[in-house]
């Protein structure tokens, strides 16, 4: 017998068990599979914070839907006019777009575990229909508003969100440790109570101080008595724990702002504004990126808007470049 012939007897004893072994799995129910498999697999991969918010989502959404289902009884067109529907139920596009990757990541295991032939997501498509969030910013003149009509720990809390462009959760697990003269150092930050390491490798970083807000840091040090290394920057009543960011906003923050009509205002919007007015001032992209602590590209194509006059501006810059080449052709 040849090579070749060899292949060919052994691809036929082969088949057989290949297609038992690769045929949709009637024992696996979707909730099974994800509890028992997906879920203790990629919580050894996922940070604290994205477990919670990934388990929620997917035990909301998900598993209420479609928990009794083997994994062979789905279909693309199944799945799709789930997500359909839950555009149309008004859920945010970011939502939908979550649920569409899991369901993805989900069946795309099954078909490494060997229950599926096809994963019957990978076409699925996030609807046009689910809203998309506004990418509001602030004016210059609204930032300072902002900051003139807050007492001191809330004015600090923000200007290190909006001139630092710090998150929230790094800027609440701040220790005196973490502030030097003119930076802080970011390593680590508070997410539902918990201290945790920052949200990416780029999180980790340098923050620089503008020279307002070291002037509000030392005024701030100064009035408090527990000033030592180890001590919160921004302490709960009992010292003991970092201030909680909800209570902070919700009893000191919004209550400020609404009465000069920036409720609209939240920590993303500060973020975004921080990028936007640096885009403005030209300052250069990286620098940006390294302070915000993401990517270029994340800075450019999701925290920073541009304004409509530099839009007109380069319109107009355009226009004129034109009309000037027009002027060279008739002379």
């Amino acid at each position: 017998m040849t090579k070749t012939d060899a292949q060919i007897e052994l691809a036929a004893i082969l088949a057989p068990i290949n297609e038992k072994h690769d045929s949709p799995s009637g024992k696996w129910s979707f909730g099974n599979f994800v509890r028992q498999i997906y879920l203790p697999f990629y919580r050894r991969k996922w940070k604290d914070s994205t477990t919670g918010t990934n388990e929620d989502r997917i035990g909301y959404h998900l598993l209420s839907e479609f928990s009794s289902r083997t994994l062979g009884s789905f279909c693309r067109d199944d799945l799709q006019d789930f997500l359909d529907e839950k555009a149309d139920a008004s859920l945010s596009f970011s939502t939908v777009d979550h649920l569409r990757w899991d369901l993805l990541q989900i069946f795309e295991m099954a078909v490494a575990e060997s229950h599926l032939r096809k994963n019957p997501a990978r076409l699925l498509f996030t609807p046009r229909e689910a809203p998309r969030p506004s990418r509001s910013t602030m004016k210059r003149k609204e930032v300072k508003l902002l900051f003139a009509v807050l007492q001191l720990r809330e004015r600090l809390i923000c200007m290190l969100s909006t001139t630092a462009g710090m998150r929230p959760g790094e800027i609440f697990a701040l220790k005196w440790k973490h502030l030097k003269k003119d930076h802080l150092e970011v390593s680590q930050r508070v997410y539902r109570g918990k201290i945790d390491s920052p949200k990416t490798s780029h999180s980790e970083r340098i923050v620089a101080l503008a020279d307002g807000v070291q002037e509000l840091v030392k005024e701030w040090r100064a009035m408090y008595p527990e000033t030592g290394d180890e001590a919160w920057v921004f302490p709960s009543e009992t010292l003991k724990t970092p201030l909680s960011k909800d209570n902070c906003w919700r009893r000191h923050v919004l209550p400020a702002l609404k009465l000069v009509g920036l409720e609209w205002v939240n920590f993303q919007v500060m973020r975004r504004t921080h990028s936007s007015l640096m885009r403005e001032l030209k300052v250069d992209p990286k620098v940006v990126a390294d302070q915000l602590g993401h990517t270029v590209d994340v800075n450019l194509n999701v925290y920073t808007q541009t304004d409509l006059a530099l839009k007109g501006d380069a319109v107009n810059l355009l226009e004129s470049t034109l009309n000037g080449a027009e002027m060279e052709q008739i002379h």
